[in-house]
């Protein structure tokens, strides 16, 4: 029963997870580019998914080898600087990481955007799990179980940021634009603030 709270605690935590200000931000600006909720949602699973896919691999790794090496501030910043690309890359009405999306693979840059961020958290989350947990096939369950979270609290964040870009809202072109300048200034701006509180 004991070992069962903290895979309890992970779904809560994951969930939780999607609600962070880098995190947002980014969703943010992915989904101001549709018009439709269901392909904002289906961004917000494909993040999931990446964020899942790099807490996987990097935890495990650093779960079984005790790799504490991997664990670095530089990966924050890197969030940081991807945030500053998205925003800019908004402002000037281009493809966010200079994707072009095809209908063949329109949500990689939300697969891309997601496997970044699960970089960043790893290293912080592999922490708590190995002081927590004493097992590391538990440890690595933990994660899994928080991903299935995060991608799950992440489809709904997307659902719901995306709700004001839907045609049914009938934003007027002015207020599109900007709500999405603001959107893109404070990625800019929260990117910055991550490089320099890591670097």
């Amino acid at each position: 029963m004991e070992n069962l709270l903290p895979l309890v605690f992970a779904s809560v935590a994951g969930a939780g997870h999607a609600f962070e200000p880098d995190h947002l931000l980014a969703v943010s600006s992915m989904v101001s580019r549709r018009d439709s909720t269901a392909l904002a949602m289906k961004d917000g699973l494909y993040w999931g998914l990446g964020h899942t896919t790099m807490i996987a691999l990097v935890g495990s790794v650093i779960l079984l080898s005790r790799a504490t090496f991997l664990q670095s501030g530089y990966f924050e910043a890197a969030v940081g600087l991807m945030l500053i690309v998205m925003g800019l890359s908004r402002l000037a009405g281009k493809e966010p990481l200079g994707f072009k999306i095809k209908a063949t693979s329109e949500h990689r840059v939300a697969y891309t955007v997601g496997l970044i961020h699960g970089l960043a958290g790893s290293g912080a989350l592999v922490l708590l799990v190995m002081s927590e947990i004493s097992s590391p096939l538990l440890g690595v369950l933990y994660l899994l179980v928080f991903g299935v979270g995060s991608i799950l609290g992440m489809f709904g964040v997307a659902g719901l940021l995306s709700i004001p870009y839907t045609p049914r809202m009938r934003l007027s072109g002015r207020i599109r634009l900007v709500t999405g300048v603001v959107s893109s200034v404070a990625c800019i701006a929260y990117g910055g603030w991550m490089i320099y509180v890591n670097v």
